[in-house]
């Protein structure tokens, strides 16, 4: 270990490291552990924007040092998804994070995570066949499996995920609990552009006019929240609403839209105690997610409150 690499072990340099093995990367956050400080973890797979820097944000708020990973994952592509195409920016996001002055970016090549021979897959059974998980078969066999080889890389005490993908962190959550994991699941509320849309690195693949049109997404979640605010606890005809602002848009193409139980993932007849308005819109050839929270207000009868 070289004099700088001892340094930034014990956080005396405000100068991030780049990790590309995961014996360095475990050294790394053991040493950090063994000195008593919180390692903190947001896995991502790159092309980062404002909603990731929040993340790293929020990271920043409990623990030092944080450790930012970048690895796209090729197990949780299916065979006609875009894993060849999708956006890989590691000089760019390495600059955004040393801006944040994160301690440490883990970039990994998939060598290092999947060597040869690798055969054990972790499958969260239940929630993870739905909505996701029927839509893309085997999805979140790959993302299970990758994010628990992070957390045992990482060794996090606290990992940061947002919520536009809940379903992916529900899953997250319940492998946690039933594998005993030490680590804490942290989900951070969603991040938006300023006219509505989620932010995603897949948003880059939007062309001008799929651009424009992507908008639906929460125009119709606004209109369901609209509803509730009138009043309205009809799952049915709250779905009613949403599907009816998205076939206005000539562009989008609804995959799903349900209004589930939080914490099952089943779909719902009525608003009751914490809820999910999801949505999955292809815009040309560009699938989207979308989501809004839900949740009875305790004390209060049967008002609730709405997360967009």
């Amino acid at each position: 270990m070289g004099l700088a690499g001892e340094a930034e072990i014990r956080g005396e340099t405000s100068r991030m490291e780049t990790i590309h093995t995961v014996e360095w990367m475990k050294q790394v956050t053991r040493q950090a552990r063994a000195e008593g400080r919180l390692v903190g973890l947001v896995p991502t797979m790159g092309a980062l924007h404002q909603g990731h820097l929040s993340l790293v944000r929020a990271a920043q708020q409990q623990c030092k040092p944080v450790v930012v990973s970048i690895f796209v994952n090729p197990q949780q592509f299916g065979p006609n998804e875009d894993f060849s195409k999708y956006p890989r920016r590691l000089e760019a996001d390495s600059a955004l994070l040393e801006g944040l002055r994160v301690e440490y970016l883990f970039a990994p090549p998939p060598a290092e995570i999947y060597p040869d021979g690798f055969r054990t897959y972790v499958n969260v059974e239940g929630v993870s066949e739905r909505l996701e998980g029927r839509s893309r078969p085997g999805h979140f066999r790959g993302v299970t499996t990758v994010v628990l080889k992070l957390f045992e890389i990482a060794q996090p005490h606290f990992a940061y995920f947002g919520r536009k993908d809940a379903q992916q962190a529900r899953i997250i959550r319940q492998m946690a609990r039933d594998l005993n994991l030490d680590t804490e699941i942290v989900v951070c509320p969603m991040a938006r552009e300023s006219d509505g849309l989620a932010m995603s690195s897949r948003n880059a693949y939007l062309k001008d006019d799929e651009r424009r049109a992507a908008i639906v997404l929460y125009r119709a979640l606004d209109a369901a929240r609209q509803e509730i605010a009138a009043g309205e606890r009809d799952a049915v005809r709250l779905l009613a609403v949403m599907r009816k602002v998205l076939n206005a848009e000539p562009l989008a193409t609804p995959d799903y839209v349900e209004i589930v139980d939080a914490d099952t993932f089943e779909p719902v007849s009525r608003l009751r105690r914490s809820c999910l308005a999801l949505l999955a819109v292809f815009l040309g050839s560009t699938r989207l997610l979308d989501n809004m929270l839900v949740e009875e207000v305790e004390g209060a009868g049967s008002s609730f409150r709405v997360s967009l």
